[in-house]
């Protein structure tokens, strides 16, 4: 699999979109005056302890006060606090926690203002970006990543990635780290660390230790609310964790945050950084490789699948809803078999869909009804086997006797919403219509299937004359193309009445063709 990194950056923000062969499967957008992001570490102050939901408000410095509930506290908050008051009036005086005197866990099942109380100052991690009304989300298991190590302080654990198939691997890689890490530390060992020399791990290991002395020094005589480390920009971040040899291309159109780039990939990955190149063309980068389209086809109510069958993505403020239909396209004599076709292809693209729009929550996933319960399963089987690329927290749970599948997706940020309709005075009122882009694409999947069912028509087509004008323009022109691939003259007919996205095939009885 091919894959490539295209970087749209502008004075306000940074946007990146992840390209699987060809496809856009990930789009983010980083705003230049965001200071609440996932793994963003403060000195807090806590203002309100609300035992009816077990858990505090912290101040932190955003608009609204922070939700820290007590489930993500962890067991050694107790030691955490008294650390982070000895940082502060000096009884600390070392980043390490080789003879830090730890203190007993808490309970589980305990409750917040058993342990924590008003003005007291806490350090805290960002777990959720603010999103709609709600402030950030906390939590107070301190992690600091790493392309290759996760270090979490006041922890004796090691976990290494499932990811990694071979035990022997997971056992060498473990005893590696068990050698290297500092005492009271665990670590976590990424995927990207599978084959590593124990060099490369200590190496990271120190840098991420480093990243700890400076929070420690940043306590001292600190005031909350304070931010103490600041997330990698979200371009580097994304390279950190998503940066493999399969990467084939990184673009980007910033010359500043082009050597930014080649820069960080020469810490991390020095043999990957030819394949980051600066984009030079006046045309706007997302334009040269095709995502402007790609974002204006995917990112609508409807998401239209290459079959002609299309899915319809709704949201309330409880759930998400996804509707899975056929169109007008399906030709299978063996009604049970076009079904499963259409919902193995749907769940491809809803699995893209999730991943692109960064959809989180509960999403109910109405698809098309099926009786064979050997379909049914593998409908599931193949479900999991998309999802497996999508790096958020997933559960994914059985049709049910409805046919309906829910998933609950890990939410950490504000789900990526782009309008792709464009404003138009002949719309009948409605004020939008359809991406204009996409009209040719339509016509032609509307053609294919018109020929299908009536392969010796003689058809008309009505448009718009500038679409007509379109169509006619160049050599070969679109009608020449058409022609060549269906064996069929298509008569273009420009009608003036017409809005621009407005079209009609017409029979040789000048009868208009209805396809709903």
């Amino acid at each position: 699999m091919e894959k490539e990194l295209i970087i749209n950056s502008s004075p306000t923000d940074v946007e990146i979109a992840l390209l699987e062969d060809g496809k856009l499967v990930e789009l983010h957008n980083q705003k230049t005056n965001n200071n609440f992001t996932v793994g963003d570490i403060f000195l807090g102050q806590i203002q309100r302890l609300m035992p009816g939901l077990n858990a505090a408000f912290v101040n932190i410095g955003h608009k609204k006060d922070a939700f820290l509930h007590y489930t993500d506290l962890g067991p050694k908050l107790r030691s955490l606090l008294k650390y982070t008051q000895g940082a502060i009036n000096g009884s600390v005086n070392t980043h390490r926690l080789d003879n830090f005197k730890f203190e007993p866990e808490i309970v589980k099942t305990g409750k917040v203002d058993q342990v924590l109380s008003k003005k007291q100052p806490i350090l805290v991690q960002i777990l959720k970006e603010p999103i709609s009304t709600k402030g950030p989300r906390l939590s107070c298991e301190i992690t600091i990543p790493g392309r290759y190590l996760v270090i979490t302080p006041f922890n004796n654990v090691i976990a290494v990635s499932k990811k990694i198939a071979s035990a022997e691997e997971r056992k060498r890689l473990h005893l590696l780290v068990e050698s290297i890490r500092p005492k009271n530390f665990g670590v976590i060992v990424r995927t990207a660390a599978e084959g590593k020399k124990v060099a490369d791990l200590h190496e990271e290991l120190s840098l991420l230790m480093s990243k700890w002395e400076d929070i420690f020094n940043q306590l001292k005589n600190a005031k909350p609310p304070q931010k103490l480390l600041s997330e990698l920009d979200k371009t580097s971040s994304i390279l950190r964790d998503l940066l493999t040899d399969s990467f084939n291309r990184i673009v980007v159109n910033d010359s500043q945050l082009y050597h930014h780039i080649k820069s960080y990939l020469e810490s991390i990955a020095p043999e990957q950084v030819k394949i980051v190149h600066l984009h030079r063309s006046n045309k706007p980068i997302f334009d040269t490789h095709g995502i402007t389209k790609q974002i204006k086809s995917s990112f609508g109510k409807t998401a239209t699948m290459s079959s002609g069958a299309y899915i319809v993505v709704e949201h309330t403020e409880a759930m998400h809803v996804i509707d899975v239909n056929s169109g007008h396209k399906m030709h299978n004599k063996n009604q049970a078999e076009a079904v499963l076709k259409v919902n193995l292809e749907a769940a491809e693209e809803i699995a893209r869909q999730l991943r692109l729009r960064d959809i989180g929550g509960i999403i109910i996933i109405d698809f098309i009804d099926m009786k064979n319960a050997e379909h049914k399963k593998e409908l599931i089987k193949e479900m999991r086997r998309h999802m497996r690329k999508d790096r958020a927290q997933h559960t994914i749970l059985p049709l049910s006797k409805f046919g309906l599948m829910q998933i609950t997706r890990q939410r950490v940020r504000p789900e990526v919403k782009i309008n792709t309709a464009e404003v138009c005075p002949t719309c009948n009122g409605t004020g939008k219509v359809n991406p204009t882009i996409l009209l040719t694409e339509e016509i032609e999947r509307d053609l294919n299937f018109i020929l299908q069912s009536r392969p010796k028509a003689k058809l008309t087509l009505q448009v718009h004359p500038f679409v007509a004008a379109y169509m006619k323009r160049g050599f070969p022109s679109l009608q020449m193309r058409w022609y060549k691939q269906y064996y069929r003259w298509l008569r273009i007919m420009p009608n003036n009445d017409f809005p621009l996205t407005t079209y009609k095939f017409f029979d040789h009885n000048e009868d208009e063709i209805r396809l709903q």
